[in-house]
C-alpha cells in the first residue's frame, strides 16, 4: 500500500488527534454544551431530525433533506477554502493543518452500510441526541447500535477491506 507523507499507515490511527494545548476545564467547557444545545434547537426548528423527512428523503419524495445537506455542503467547501487561503488559526492561536485524504474501496462500502443505516432508522449520527431530547426514546436503540458499530468497526478495522 502507498503510504502519502503525513498520513499514518495503519488506517485505524487517527489523523487528527486533539492536541491542544492548553487544558480546557469547567466553565470553558459549556460553551461547547451551549453551542450542542443550540445546534439541537436548531436541528429540531428545521425538522431535520424528522423521520418523516428522512424517509422523504430517500423515498425521493422530497428535496428538502438534500437542500440541507447540499447547504451544508456547500458552506463546508467555502470555510475550508477560507481557512487554507487566509491561514485562519484556531481560537488558541495553532495553525489549522488540513492533511490531504487517500480513497479507499472500504469507503464505499462503508458508506453503503451507514446510508441503509440511516433508511433503516431514520436517524443519521448527528440528530440522534436532539431526536432523544425531542421525546423521541425509541431512538436510543439506534443510539445503543450506532456506539455498538463504532466498538465493532475498532475491534475489527484492521481486518476490513482498505
Amino acid at each position: 500500500m502507498k503510504v502519502k507523507e503525513n498520513i499514518p499507515a495503519n488506517p485505524v490511527e487517527c489523523e487528527a488527534p486533539n492536541m491542544g494545548k492548553s487544558g480546557e476545564s469547567g466553565w470553558k467547557l459549556m460553551r461547547y454544551l451551549v453551542v450542542g444545545v443550540l445546534f439541537g434547537i436548531i436541528f429540531v426548528k428545521a425538522e431535520v431530525i424528522s423521520w418523516f423527512r428522512i424517509q422523504e428523503m430517500f423515498r425521493l419524495q422530497s428535496f428538502f433533506m438534500y437542500g440541507v445537506i447540499g447547504s451544508a455542503i456547500l458552506v463546508g467547501l467555502i470555510s475550508i477554502q477560507l481557512i487554507k487561503r487566509l491561514g485562519i488559526k484556531t481560537l488558541g492561536g495553532e495553525p489549522i493543518r488540513i492533511a490531504d485524504k487517500e480513497f479507499r474501496k472500504g469507503q464505499i462500502i462503508g458508506g453503503f452500510i451507514f446510508g441503509l443505516g440511516w433508511a433503516l432508522t431514520g436517524a443519521c449520527p448527528g440528530p440522534l441526541f436532539a431526536q432523544i431530547g425531542s421525546g423521541f426514546s425509541v431512538v436510543v436503540v439506534t443510539l445503543l447500535s450506532a456506539i455498538a458499530g463504532t466498538w465493532v468497526y475498532g475491534k475489527y478495522a484492521d481486518k476490513l477491506p482498505n
